[in-house]
């Protein structure tokens, strides 16, 4: 079930980045692309005469990497007058830039979850994986009704619901094997750490499954049991 990730400090990393030497770049991009978000984000709307010099980089590099962070819609310009004169154009990063920067939702989510522990026990917190659950299993209903029909086979139904974990970060992909069984199989765990610290998360997961695709959806390896992936049996195409 999806969390935000944690973010290394001073990362700046993004969905898709490229991982160089410990740190997740745009990619294609440079250096100079990466310093002048973390230098805009920093000290705020910035001119490219004035980022230039902080950065010791020309004013024409800084052009260019700012116009290519622009037409991705991480950095916006803006047109600022001083009096009489020509006005001049500051930069600042976009909301759409801010997961490109460290975050702490990933200790945010474990140390609530140790709070919530800490007032109820371990029944609290079966409650609360519980409840998200059912949410979550709304709203993938919704999604399937939107895209599937009502009469949908259980492998487009499979094939739908990796496609929504995948969009959320576990890299999931549904397989019809050689022996006829559909499985969803999870190449990351995208909560590793409140997956790890107990067992409420990963059994609320099962449990999604099964309300979405049948009872009979059977968890056969598991990330934080030490396998390489979380495999899911759903059944056959004839189910």
């Amino acid at each position: 079930m999806p969390e935000p990730q944690h973010s290394a400090p001073g990362a700046v990393t993004h969905p898709g980045l490229a991982a160089t030497g410990g740190a997740a770049t745009v990619p294609g991009a440079s250096a100079l692309r990466r310093e002048l978000l973390v230098r805009l984000r920093r000290e705020g709307p910035s001119s490219p005469d004035h980022l230039a010099a902080s950065l010791g980089a020309s004013r024409t590099g800084v052009l260019q990497q700012l116009r290519a962070l622009e037409a991705a819609n991480l950095v916006r310009r803006e047109t600022v007058r001083h009096g009489v004169g020509r006005p001049r154009h500051v930069y600042d990063v976009t909301e759409q830039a801010q997961d490109l920067f460290p975050n702490a939702y990933g200790g945010l989510a474990t140390g609530l979850l140790a709070a919530i522990r800490a007032v109820g026990g371990e029944a609290l917190v079966d409650d609360v994986f519980d409840a998200r659950r059912r949410a979550t299993t709304e709203r993938v209903r919704e999604r399937l009704a939107e895209r599937l029909p009502a009469d949908a086979s259980v492998v487009d139904r499979a094939t739908e619901l990796a496609v929504i974990q995948d969009e959320q970060g576990y890299l999931a992909e549904a397989v019809l094997g050689p022996d006829g069984v559909i499985r969803i199989v999870e190449h990351n765990c995208a909560i590793h750490h409140v997956a790890t610290g107990g067992t409420a998360a990963c059994r609320a997961e099962l449990e999604l499954f099964r309300e979405i695709l049948g009872p009979g959806v059977e968890r056969e390896t598991h990330i934080a049991g030490g396998d390489r992936c979380c495999t899911y049996r759903v059944g056959s195409p004839a189910d």
